[in-house]
């Protein structure tokens, strides 16, 4: 699935970062939401730099996870340029930023390999997010960015895999709850 999501050429991953993003926003979701949780994309991931800009365009918080031991704090973000070369070469928040409880936030989008239409997610292994996020497990407030190609029929998770409420790809939104 790595694979398949690097060699999605850049204009056509840009184009379907921007579809993904402009439907994320102009959703209801979004518009009810006055604290979001991103990620810098890395090795070809849906980027999320327009949801960023229409946060902080309408003075709504953003934040972002930084490594912290084995696992992720979230910190606000008043600015791009707060976001510097961290963990893993991920962008990561200055140590200086506020941190925030994740139970704060309205939504947290999450970077994975594969989602199902379930909801059920593939992450990179190091279970960072599930650490963080599964108490938020169903309520509403984890959302998945991906590629349609990233959506398989089904996954057989671990019990301790956090499941996506909501997934954005470039060509469906899909509400497992629903």
């Amino acid at each position: 699935m790595l694979a398949r999501r690097r060699v999605i050429p850049a204009a056509d991953a840009s184009a379907f970062g921007q579809v993904i993003q402009r439907s994320f926003i102009a959703s209801a979701e979004f518009g009810r939401a006055d604290m979001v949780g991103l990620y810098a994309p890395i090795h070809n991931e849906v980027a999320t730099s327009e949801v960023l800009k229409a946060l902080l365009a309408t003075r709504r918080a953003a934040l972002y996870p930084a490594v912290t031991g084995d696992m992720i704090e979230f910190r606000r973000v008043l600015d791009p340029d707060m976001l510097h070369r961290g963990t893993y070469g991920i962008p990561e928040p200055d140590a200086f930023c506020e941190v925030v409880d994740p139970d704060l936030a309205d939504l947290i989008i999450v970077p994975g390999i594969a989602f199902d239409e379930t909801g059920k997610r593939i992450g990179y292994g190091k279970g960072f997010y599930d650490r963080a996020l599964h108490h938020l497990e169903g309520k509403g407030k984890l959302v998945g960015f991906c590629y349609d190609c990233q959506v398989v029929d089904a996954i057989t998770g671990e019990p301790h895999d956090v499941t996506m409420d909501l997934l954005i790809t470039e060509k469906r939104v899909i509400r497992p709850r629903d």
